[in-house]
């Protein structure tokens, strides 16, 4: 019970990611109970909207989250760039998430130094304050991208750097587990492509798609979620876990989305900082790459870190470009996660909470 009695503390807690995580957290089950959840942001508004749906019991809550959410769940105001902050939040803290993040490409690539501050510098914020006192805590967990192996964009050079501070933090921080996960799109985030798709075939189209034959990993916010849990459980200091997941191209989601509707496809071109294909775990990382369950565990390069011998699991980079689905299997896949129009009803923020 890898969370039970523990107080956790998620930074970011209000964007998409983080409402699923708190939620889950909160459920119980056989991850636990935790004593408390913090959640740390920037947005007052976000916090009163997540305060407000736990609240109406008959909508939004079971037994056990609403009872978890009324002795358990606890709002600060905070920003990760904030070292006050930061050190303010931690106190009495077992468990990290770092879930605060700049995650939108084109806006990382035409605001670069605002991505360094909160992807960046954020953490070091986070491992500082645990260096110096604030608390004992027993695991800090960073949320990591694809986007940050062989990164060409801003957004995935910060995580990229966010990942490499969390690793070195295991050495001149031996009581604490510093771990990372790393993965694809969350398509059913605010902001991500699902809910864009999805507004505009509502809206009558067209559909924007950038370039035909871009892939991406397909990952819902409960296999995201899924995979934290999976290393705060499994992962060794200084291991990047990693989901095995398939790829899709934006135009076969475009045309699962579509169905038999009469809607138009555009073809706009890359964003700014944009891949064609998305790397999971590089061609340099795959000599330290192991299997883990049904995850992929990164090794850390420091020579310190590495505690027990293994087998690469890899002889080549683990990209989008690999095992892609067809579009049956695509359609097939959205229908199974109630992402098709009509089967999942977006809430006010844009994001599918499934």
């Amino acid at each position: 019970m890898i969370i039970d009695k523990k107080t956790i503390l998620v930074t970011g807690g209000t964007g998409s990611l983080g409402k699923v995580l708190v939620r889950r957290l909160l459920s119980g089950g056989k991850i636990g109970t935790p004593k408390k959840v913090i959640v740390m942001s920037r947005d007052e508004s976000k916090q009163h909207d997540m305060r407000l749906s736990y609240l109406d019991k008959k909508i939004s809550t079971e037994e056990v989250i609403y009872r978890n959410f009324q002795q358990a769940l606890e709002f600060r105001i905070g920003d990760i760039r904030s070292y006050k902050d930061v050190y303010s939040a931690l106190c009495g803290v077992d468990i990290v998430i770092n879930a605060a993040a700049l995650k939108q490409v084109p806006t990382c690539e035409y605001f670069p130094d605002q991505a360094i501050e909160t992807n960046s510098l954020g953490v070091s914020n986070l491992i500082r304050a645990i260096r110096e006192g604030a608390s004992q805590v027993d695991t800090l967990v960073g949320i990591s991208t694809d986007k940050a192996a062989k990164p060409i964009n801003v957004m995935g050079m910060t995580k990229a750097l966010q990942e490499r501070i969390i690793i070195s933090a295991n050495i001149l921080n031996p009581d604490t587990r510093f771990i990372c996960v790393r993965y694809g799109n969350v398509i059913a985030s605010r902001g991500s492509v699902i809910p864009l798709f999805h507004h505009q075939i509502e809206n009558g189209g067209p559909i924007t798609v950038t370039v035909p034959k871009m892939t991406r990993f397909l990952l819902t916010l409960n296999e995201a979620v899924d995979t934290i849990f999976a290393a705060l459980e499994k992962a060794d200091r200084g291991e990047i876990l990693v989901p095995n997941v398939p790829s899709v191209t934006v135009m076969n989601l475009a045309k699962a989305l579509i169905g038999r509707k009469d809607i138009d496809i555009e073809i706009i071109g890359m964003r700014p900082g944009e891949k064609l294909h998305e790397i999971m775990v590089s061609d340099e990382e795959s000599n330290f790459t192991c299997k883990k369950g049904k995850y992929y565990a990164i090794k850390p390069m420091l020579p310190e870190l590495i505690q027990e011998s293994y087998k690469a699991s890899f002889k080549k980079e683990f990209s989008s470009s690999q095992n892609v689905l067809n579009l049956r299997e695509t359609k097939k896949l959205l229908e199974k996660h109630k992402l098709l129009p009509g089967m999942n009803k977006p809430s006010e923020g844009g994001e599918l909470l499934i």
